[in-house]
């Protein structure tokens, strides 16, 4: 994480501790930690399973391309060779 991001986080969560009543803290702070996680551009741990998921599948059809390549080469030079 981004040290100054936090470190500016910090100072507003102190300042709303220190210029509101306590009954207004609760909102603010989370109003607050809301913009802070939009900005970080967070994702859902569901997401990131799914993607994981796609991304697993998209590897395993590139290595069975990729096997492919390499047996229709092996037979391209088998036939240019004979």
């Amino acid at each position: 994480m981004n040290e100054r991001f936090l470190s500016e986080l910090s100072a507003r969560l102190a300042e709303l501790a220190a210029a509101n009543p306590a009954r207004d803290l609760e909102r603010n702070f989370r109003g607050l930690l809301a913009s802070a996680f939009a900005r970080l551009d967070l994702v859902t741990r569901e997401e990131y399973d799914a993607q994981a998921q796609v991304l697993a599948r998209a590897r395993e059809k590139l290595a069975a391309l990729e096997a492919r390549i390499t047996e229709l080469e092996s037979r391209l030079d088998k036939n240019a060779a004979g």
